[in-house]
Order: C-alpha cells, then sequence, then structure tokens
C-alpha cells in the first residue's frame, strides 16, 4: 500500500483528504506543523508528501526543501490557497503545484500519476 504523508495546519483538510485517499487505497500519515512532518518523513518514508506552504511553525517551501535534500526523487505536490507562490523559485522544486479546492479531482490525479511510476 502506498503511502501518503499530509502536511497541513488545518484539521478540516486532513478530514477530508484521509477519507479520500483512504477510499482510494493509500495509507495516510498526517502533520499538522512543518516540524513534526519532517519527523514523521524521516520515519514512515512515504512514497508521496502533499505539503501545505502557510504553517505557522515552518514554511512549507523550507519543508520541501529539507525533504528533498533527504530524498530528491521523492514527488511532492504542494497544496494551498495562494496562487503568488508558484512564482518562488522555493516552489520549483515540488512536482506538481495545486491550489486548493473542495473539488479534489485534479489532486486525486497528480497523486495517482505520481504514484504509478
Amino acid at each position: 500500500m502506498k503511502k501518503i504523508l499530509l502536511v497541513d495546519d488545518e484539521e478540516s483538510i486532513h478530514l477530508l483528504y484521509r477519507e479520500e485517499f483512504e477510499e482510494e487505497g493509500y495509507e495516510v500519515h498526517s502533520a499538522l506543523r512543518g516540524t513534526d512532518a519532517l519527523e514523521k518523513f524521516k520515519i514512515i518514508s512515504p512514497d508521496l508528501v502533499i505539503l501545505d506552504i502557510n504553517m505557522p511553525d515552518m514554511n512549507g517551501i523550507e519543508v520541501l526543501r529539507q525533504m528533498k535534500e533527504i530524498n530528491p526523487t521523492l514527488p511532492v505536490i504542494l497544496s494551498t490557497a495562494y496562487h503568488e507562490y508558484k512564482q518562488d523559485l522555493g516552489a520549483w522544486a515540488s512536482d506538481e503545484y495545486i491550489v486548493k479546492s473542495s473539488d479534489l479531482r485534479e489532486l486525486k490525479k497528480a497523486v495517482r500519476r505520481h504514484l504509478s511510476k
């Protein structure tokens, strides 16, 4: 079973994404903060990370940078409510940049695409 690490400071996102991706057959692990995400990342070795950018303790782009230093081939999908971060050079290290929506079709399609490789 493929493992997804979901990193977002909004608990409602965790509930929604966990339910949707577990229905798709994935094992979902979650972290509400960037520092927690880095710890879990090292322990569970996820197959894919869905990562928010704006978090209280650590910017998601910094979390992305640290994860890619450890595992450069790991697919990371940045999922944020803000379009403007797409221009940030740090965001370019992600494999996908998706603006959050209640319609998860685009995100699900991206997850399937990266986990089928």
